[in-house]
Parts: C-alpha cells; sequence; structure tokens
C-alpha cells in the first residue's frame, strides 16, 4: 500500500485541501439545476473549492442552465466536450482541475452538504489515492422507483461494495469518488475507448500502482436512475459490451462471477435452439427458467414487503434485464472484439 498525504497538503498551512469538482454532463436539463445547487451547498469553505462542469454540447437546455450558474457563481466554470463522452468529460475537467483532490460528481446524482467534508476527511484519514461512499439509487414514479430498488439489491448488482454494502474498508473500485491530485497525474489519463465502465479500468489501474481506494458508507450520493425499461436495458448492455475491452486490456482483472450473466444467457440460448431438436433440452430450458423465475420474485417480494407491494409485479422483470442485457452486451462485445485477446487486447 502507499500512503498519500501529498493531498492534503494545504492542511499543513492551516487550510483545508482545495478541491475540484468535476462534473461530466450531457442533456441533464432535467437534474442539472438541483445537482450544481447541492454541489454548491457543501459545509466546505466556499473558497477552497471549485465546479468544473464538462458538457458533451447538450442540446435540451442544459447549457443555457449551466451558464446561470457561471454567470452567477464565479467558482462555477463550464468547458466543452466535443468528444461527447464520459471518459473524455473527466480527462478535460482533471486538466483544468486547480485543486489539491479532485471529485467527480454526475449531473443526475445529488449529494448532501456533509459530501465533500466527509470525502476529504476520508482521503485524509485513510491515507488513500481515492475514497467515496455509498450510491443510494432514486427514481420518480413507479417504474424508475423500482429501477433503484433492483439497482440497490444483491441479486440485482452482486456484491458491488458503493451500491450496497454498509462496512466501511478498502475496496476495488467505487462512483464519485474523491482522488489525490497528484495520484491522477501519476495514473494518468482515462481511457477514451470505454465509453462505459471507464471507473473500472482506471481504478484498477490505480491499484496496480500499489494505490488504495477506501469506501466510507457514511459518505452518501443520490443518484437518480433511468426511468424507463428501455433505457435501463441499453445502459446495461453497454456494461457488459465494454467490460469486454476492460478484461482485455486487463486480463487478471478477470473474475468468476464476472462471466455468469454471459454464460447464463449463452446457456439460455442454447438449450431454446436445442428444445426444437431434442425433449431434454427443452426440459432443461424450463427448469432453468424456473429457478430463475424463482429466485427472482422470491428477491422482489422481500424488497416489495420493505418499500411498497406495488413493485412486486415490476421488479422480477428489472431483475431479468438487469441480467440478460448485461450478458447479452458481454456477448456481443466478445464477437466484436474477439481479435483483440492478442497483445493485451490492444
Amino acid at each position: 500500500m502507499i500512503e498519500v498525504a501529498s493531498a492534503m497538503t494545504g492542511s499543513h498551512h492551516g487550510q483545508l485541501s482545495s478541491v475540484s469538482i468535476v462534473v461530466p454532463i450531457r442533456n441533464e436539463a432535467r437534474t442539472i439545476r438541483q445537482c450544481l445547487q447541492a454541489i454548491l451547498n457543501q459545509d466546505y469553505p466556499a473558497d477552497r473549492y471549485e465546479v468544473i462542469v464538462v458538457d458533451g454540447m447538450s442540446d435540451d437546455g442544459t447549457r443555457k442552465i449551466v451558464e446561470e450558474f457561471c454567470n452567477e457563481y464565479g467558482r462555477v466554470t463550464m468547458l466543452d466536450n466535443h468528444v461527447r463522452i464520459v471518459p473524455a468529460a473527466l480527462n478535460l475537467g482533471i486538466d483544468e482541475a486547480g485543486g489539491e483532490v479532485v471529485v467527480r460528481v454526475d449531473g443526475h446524482a445529488f449529494v448532501p452538504t456533509s459530501f465533500l467534508s466527509k470525502s476529504v476527511q476520508a482521503l485524509m484519514n485513510s491515507k488513500s489515492a481515492c475514497a467515496g461512499g455509498r450510491i443510494i439509487s432514486t427514481g420518480e414514479g413507479v417504474f424508475s422507483r423500482a429501477i433503484s430498488l433492483a439497482m440497490s439489491s444483491v441479486f440485482g448488482v452482486g456484491n458491488s461494495a458503493f451500491r450496497c454494502s454498509n462496512k466501511p474498508g478498502y475496496v476495488d473500485t467505487l462512483a464519485f469518488g474523491a482522488y489525490a491530485k497528484d495520484v491522477l497525474q501519476a495514473v494518468g489519463k482515462f481511457d477514451e475507448e470505454l465509453v462505459r465502465c471507464q471507473d473500472d479500468e482506471y481504478n484498477y489501474r490505480l491499484r496496480s500502482l500499489g494505490y488504495d481506494i477506501y469506501f466510507d458508507p457514511s459518505i452518501k450520493t443520490e443518484y437518480v436512475c433511468r426511468s424507463t425499461l428501455r433505457s435501463l436495458f441499453k445502459q446495461y448492455f453497454q456494461y457488459g459490451f465494454w467490460k469486454v475491452r476492460v478484461l482485455q486490456k486487463h486480463p487478471k482483472m478477470m473474475q468468476p462471477r464476472q462471466f455468469a450473466p454471459p454464460a447464463a444467457v449463452l446457456l439460455l440460448f442454447a438449450l431454446i435452439a436445442l428444445s426444437f431438436l431434442w425433449v431434454l433440452p427443452a426440459l432443461a430450458l424450463g427448469t432453468l427458467v424456473g429457478l430463475y423465475a424463482a429466485l427472482g420474485i422470491t428477491f422482489s417480494a422481500r424488497l416489495a414487503y420493505h418499500n411498497g407491494w406495488q413493485f412486486l409485479p415490476i421488479l422480477p422483470v428489472i431483475f431479468g434485464i438487469l441480467h440478460f442485457s448485461y450478458g447479452l452486451g458481454f456477448l456481443c462485445g466478445l464477437a466484436r472484439y474477439a481479435a483483440r485477446w492478442k497483445n493485451n487486447g490492444k
């Protein structure tokens, strides 16, 4: 473990560390005002942090809203991201950042007033390269709220600490972390090939250099989930698709659990095809679907019991979309980048 103290150099002079908050956005008109207002309402000293909004050339009115904040608050600036993807936005924001600590907050995320102070404190106390906390998934309307419940469930997203855990400690990755600026410079740029999964890939590189990532569940970020099943399918299909490229670039990241969804989808397709030729695959298919449905209904009932029975009919469908879309995306990624397994995935 490499201890990181340089991120807190400002404290040596009796001041809290200077912080740059990078906000990568594109077409976030529905939430960006509330997002920025929450960032500006921090209990952290106003003269010790800046807000850098990096916009992917939004065309839904987002830019006008951000410009209002830029005009009213001198510590808010906006950069243009002509590449229009998140890793490019992060690289632009980090290059512009003048703080000793750099924090990412997305345009559809809302942070409590203590978010910044707790993040910087966790970074200092853990002497890690990155510190962050728990994502609290939320939604508007029954569908979005049901999606938020599924994305906070172990059955839905696996053992993702920053979504499901309440236990502090060192982790492999997290979202919306606070990074020591000098560590970001040592690790290098975010990979702009990766439309999704860029955090996982970057945090792996960070850890491979001997740095640590600390998870503090008392740090919370409210994250607004997708509101339609179609957008959820697209989101998790992309997660699965781009995870292939991450694993090709860093084969040591591979874990058996990452192959469970694509293996299940592949088995499903195989049994469907074979069931037209033979009765045993048809029986196996029925058994497989029945077991999965039973698990889905069981976990859905637990969530509905604590959050409202109106979610019970929707949750099994959402679980199915999460797993199937990720697995299908992974298989498509394998097919698309089959030739890239050589030369370290390049």
